[in-house]
């Protein structure tokens, strides 16, 4: 039994963290493999040691003085060692960092140093080896992960060490230079050697007792979600639900190892488990998340099903510029393509006169709209759901835009007016979870 275990920057963003981190890795032996983010927030005042690299580079780049930033960045590192007593030379790993800044030091190089410098210190701290993962995390020039080379050295790192720490966030391309990942990269670091080893568990730890029901900015003190597949995840992630980096699922799901989320402040808490299959059946509804700020263009013409083509000549203008197409609720005479509103902006114009001139259609813009998700795998098994959102949202006097529902019924998805948006998700909530 091997169990891969990645900490997030508030697992890891004092010396009270740190210890707290020693002692979950310290409590089951399994743990042999610790993936580290950099250091997170102290408190709300506080800044990620993330941004301010980046806000260091920033200021080399432009030849702004950045003194200031550099001793932030420096004493946060120096107290942890200091307070633990740390035998890690941290200092000379930031005098070597200190001496490359020039204003052509690479982004992804300098930012990369925030996990790289936390996980010297916690290898030092846990006595576990210290494993760049630039020497593990294969990059192609194109910029895609190189899996096959990424698993042998992984599988031989282990075989040498056994025991070890590796920094999340980045990898590197064939010459060495170092590649970032997308923020929040470390989760897809940690799932990656997970697969690597296909190992039976990947323990993702943050500041929450796993993934919640619906959103807490919303929706006061929502249940917290003991089980959800995969699928389930992608839906409510996509969807506005930020629980993992959304490319974290796939590397751990094509060998069905279980993810588990949990709290490093709470360790006892179950968290919430992810995998393909769940046995849970106490609730229809597994979650409820939403988007605002959705635009739909309605493009309206007689006998449209009779006339070959015409969806597939739509959506070549929308891929002409580059607009990425979330929905396409339809009738018989009309249908509507439903897209970020952000994607759009610069040439939602453009796009109606061309719809009009290639198809021959009436077409109308709907700017008012926000998205919400019904996602639950039980949901299939259950007759009545959608009658029950109907009469929830008829009780509150809002009105539905739109409705989409997958073959699978994994999913409901409804269309509504911006301003009746909290109002929706409050009221779905207490209806369906409570």
């Amino acid at each position: 039994m091997l169990v891969v275990t990645k900490f997030g920057g508030s697992s890891l963003s004092c010396a009270t963290q740190f210890a707290k981190v020693k002692k979950i890795v310290e409590s089951d032996a399994k743990r042999k493999i610790v993936v580290v983010s950099a250091l997170g927030k102290r408190d709300s005042s506080d800044t990620k040691i993330t941004d301010l690299l980046y806000i260091l580079h920033a200021h080399i780049k432009y030849g702004v003085p950045y003194d200031d930033i550099w001793n932030m960045i420096y004493d946060r590192f120096v107290e942890i060692q200091t307070e633990l007593n740390i035998t890690c030379e941290i200092e000379e790993d930031l005098k070597i960092i200190k001496d490359e800044l020039n204003p052509s030091i690479s982004l992804d190089y300098l930012v990369s140093r925030g996990e790289y410098l936390t996980a010297r210190l916690m290898s030092s701290y846990l006595g576990y080896q210290f494993v760049d993962a630039k020497n593990l995390i294969c990059f192609s020039y194109d910029g895609k992960i190189d899996y096959k080379m990424t698993e042998k050295k992984v599988r031989l790192a282990f075989s040498e060490y056994g025991i070890m720490v590796v920094p999340g966030f980045y990898g590197a391309y064939p010459n060495g230079s170092v590649k970032l990942f997308s923020r929040g990269g470390s989760d897809v670091t940690g799932s990656i050697l997970a697969m690597c080893l296909n190992v039976s568990l990947y323990e993702n730890w943050t500041d929450v007792s796993g993934i919640l029901a619906a959103d807490p900015k919303i929706i006061d003190q929502p249940r917290a979600i003991k089980e959800i597949t995969y699928a389930e995840l992608r839906e409510l992630s996509y969807m506005g639900a930020n629980v993992l980096h959304e490319e974290t699922v796939f590397p751990v799901q094509s060998l069905n190892i279980p993810i588990n989320l949990k709290n490093t402040n709470i360790p006892e808490d179950p968290g919430t488990i992810i995998k393909n299959d769940c046995a849970d059946v106490s609730s229809n509804v597994t979650g409820i998340a939403g988007r605002k700020d959705f635009v739909a263009f309605t493009i309206s013409k007689n006998h449209m099903s009779n006339e070959i083509g015409l969806l597939r000549k739509a959506l070549t203008i929308f891929e002409k510029y580059n607009v990425s197409v979330e929905h396409i609720p339809s009738g018989i005479d009309s249908f509507s393509v439903v897209v970020a509103k952000d994607t759009v902006e610069k040439c939602q114009y453009d796009i109606i006169t061309e719809l009009k001139q290639a198809l021959g259609a009436d077409v109308t813009l709907d700017s008012d709209i926000a998205l919400v998700a019904v996602v639950g795998r039980n949901m299939a098994k259950k007759s009545g759901i959608c009658g029950t959102i109907f009469s929830t949202l008829g009780e509150k006097k809002i009105s539905v835009k739109l409705l989409a529902q997958g073959p699978s019924e994994l999913n409901i998805i409804i269309g509504i007016s911006v301003s009746d948006y909290e109002t929706a998700l409050k009221a779905l909530y207490e209806t369906l979870m409570r």
